[in-house]
């Protein structure tokens, strides 16, 4: 729907905007149509080479597939002896078989050879016999116990075959999820281009340094905003600061080379709330428009007038993943131009009611434009220790800390309050009608480490 078309009438409501009749969406819904608005601008976007070593973090574009046998070759699993057919054996004179080195000579029934571990066995080897349980005399070597053929050798292709797929598109590359990929080839990662965001803060009435004072008040948003939606994977391009005028704000919307606009304040009916009308006048399409939940409900989610991009290399079939080339080569197929979809999410001007829209709409966007939507586990659900008292209708996010076990929520979560965010390690989902001592909620986490029950001194904050 676009801003001039009216919207279905919730009983009781009205939007004071315009006269127009005006329905918040579901808590539930909003987020899910955040994450279809994710996954609609992520098609097409062709994903970067990036280096190994700068890959931690970030999301497979692509099924892993071995670009090698794992391992490459017949391999020694200990240190020992390699022997080929039955023993006794005959050592021959030669230095050991070391890891790193050329195979060494074809292995003649008989004879033995010392081996590294990691040492590529030499042709004919029938077993490799460890250290500890062989002894040498007069340059014969004799097995304490038995030996299988095979033993202690790692076959060729044992972990995988090359084309193999070791892990679908969509994991987040781990620490091992890096060591697998360079066991298997890889110098660099497929991975989706992180999100630009741009961060535009109104208001007249804020102060980027000092204390408040004549009506003024300190930015706590801008500060803020910026690292959290780094910790989502975000390239933030900018904060910027808007006063209340509606062309400085519609030119910044417009211009922005983001594809995420994130605004802070302007979205209700005040007489400075110019959000809604710059998005009419540039066209978008409102996709939420009020969310219901507490606190936070003035929150919304539109799409852009798209701009096309310029066209790009078509993909080949290679064998590793390659840097993005900036232009196509002369003889090289491009793909048409596609366009540059953008959203904007506006947040509430009231800091944890900004949170409250940051992880209602633009977390989930972020989240399914990257792909990590979909290797992100369910939220946890954890037992609240206090009862908490709920809105008749909407959904409430509700600061809290996880100590033993349960979820005790903290007093300081009114709307423009960040004491007990910054206490948190999450937020709790809580129904309609609030929820009895016990219950299970959703906890959304935060994406920084946190303790459990690591909490600064506020003794009587919790509720």
């Amino acid at each position: 729907m676009t801003l001039k078309e009216p919207l279905p009438v919730a009983p009781g409501t009205d939007d004071a905007r315009a006269g127009q009749p005006h329905r918040a969406t579901a808590w539930p819904e909003a987020r899910a149509a955040a994450v279809r608005a994710g996954a609609s601008a992520r098609a097409g976007r062709a994903p970067l080479g990036v280096p190994l070593g700068q890959a931690l973090g970030q999301v497979l574009a692509e099924p892993l597939r071995a670009l090698t046998d794992l391992p490459p070759f017949d391999t020694s699993a200990m240190d020992g002896w390699a022997v080929a057919g039955p023993g006794p054996w005959t050592v021959r004179a030669e230095g050991a078989v070391l890891a790193g080195q050329t195979a060494a000579a074809v292995a003649v029934d008989g004879e033995a050879v010392r081996i590294a571990t990691g040492a590529r066995v030499p042709a004919g080897t029938t077993a490799v016999v460890r250290t500890e349980h062989a002894r040498t005399e007069h340059a014969v070597l004799r097995a304490l116990r038995e030996v299988v053929p095979g033993q202690d050798i790692r076959p060729r292709g044992q972990e995988c075959r090359a084309g193999d797929e070791l892990l679908p598109a969509g994991t987040v590359v781990t620490p091992a999820v890096l060591g697998l990929a360079a066991a298997a080839g890889y110098d660099e990662l497929p991975v989706p281009p992180r999100p630009r965001v741009e961060i535009l803060v109104l208001g007249d009435e804020l102060l980027t340094t000092g204390l408040p004072h004549d009506g003024l008040i300190r930015d706590a948003l801008g500060p803020m905003l910026g690292p959290w939606l780094a910790a989502l994977g975000a390239d933030v391009l900018a904060t910027r600061r808007i006063g209340d005028e509606a062309e400085e704000l519609y030119a910044a919307v417009t211009c922005s080379a983001a594809d995420l606009v994130l605004t802070t304040g302007g979205t209700a009916a005040g007489p400075v709330d110019h959000v809604h009308g710059v998005l009419d006048k540039a066209g978008a399409t409102l996709l939420v428009d009020g969310v219901k939940v507490r606190p936070g409900h003035p929150m919304l989610l539109a799409r852009l007038a798209a701009e096309p991009t310029r066209a790009e290399p078509a993909p080949s079939e290679p064998t590793r993943a390659e840097p993005t080339r900036a232009e196509p080569g002369p003889s090289e197929p491009t793909r048409p131009e596609r366009p540059h979809v953008r959203h904007l999410v506006g947040l509430p001007g009231n800091p944890l009611a900004a949170v409250s829209g940051l992880l209602t709409l633009a977390q989930p966007l972020l989240a399914a434009l990257t792909g990590a939507a979909a290797a992100a586990p369910a939220p946890p659900r954890v037992p609240v220790q206090d009862e908490v008292h709920g809105h008749p209708y909407d959904t409430r996010l509700v600061p809290v800390v996880r100590r033993g076990g349960r979820a005790v929520p903290l007093r300081y979560n009114g709307p423009a309050m960040l004491r007990g965010i910054a206490a948190a390690d999450g937020l709790a989902v809580v129904p309609p009608g609030g929820a009895r001592p016990g219950q299970e909620l959703d906890v959304l986490d935060l994406p920084w480490p946190v303790a459990e029950g690591a909490v600064p001194a506020q003794g009587a904050c919790f509720t």
